[in-house]
């Protein structure tokens, strides 16, 4: 299983069945706010909708088709970062994140994707990482900006969020491409 700690703070790690809970109250809080940028949050509903999802996520886990990882302050889920799908035989994978309302501008998610980058090049040995976000979203893009992403285009129309399409910016990095800001974090296993 995938833990990592980030600093005396954060932590992140797969999430579990025993999660579920816990997953869909902090989707619950924040629905409004992830609704405006994510198109799952009205197919995670109810609580077994959410625990369905970990299962899935599980089961792609196991299968070598993603990681799903929940993101923790202090011991409470705040979070989530992916990296999905992860494509084996061009060694490249997606990251996908969203952060609750009231974590956000601290620096989590930067410092979460870097782990996240550091576990995809090192552990998993992927070559290139992609990160898309509505091109409207400058919280969500500002991200793979500060990390030294390569801005590599505009993809028009795609996706569909609730009653409109979004165009999507797109963002590039291959291993040993320079990651901007702080130096990547290094990776500490928790636990056993």
């Amino acid at each position: 299983m995938f833990r990592a700690r980030i600093g005396e703070h954060i932590e992140l790690g797969l999430v579990e069945h025993r999660h579920g809970r816990e997953l869909f109250d902090l989707i619950e809080a924040n629905r409004p706010h992830l609704r405006a940028w994510m198109n799952w949050v009205d197919r995670r509903s109810t609580p077994a909708e959410v625990a369905a999802y970990v299962a899935l996520s599980l089961q792609q886990f196991a299968l070598g088709q993603g990681v799903h990882t929940g993101i923790w302050e202090d011991g409470k889920l705040c979070g989530m970062i992916n990296c999905f799908p992860i494509d084996w035989p061009n060694k490249a994978g997606c990251l996908e994140y969203w952060l609750a309302a009231p974590h956000q501008g601290r620096g989590i998610m930067s410092a979460s994707c870097r782990a996240m980058i550091e576990y995809a090049f090192g552990t998993l040995g992927l070559h290139r990482l992609t990160i898309r976000c509505a091109s409207e979203n400058r919280r969500s893009r500002a991200i793979p900006e500060r990390l030294g992403f390569t801005f590599e285009g505009l993809a028009r129309d795609a996706e569909w969020l609730y009653d409109h399409f979004v165009h999507h910016a797109v963002y590039g990095l291959v291993k040993g491409d320079k990651i901007g800001g702080a130096p990547v974090v290094e990776n500490r296993p928790v636990g056993g």
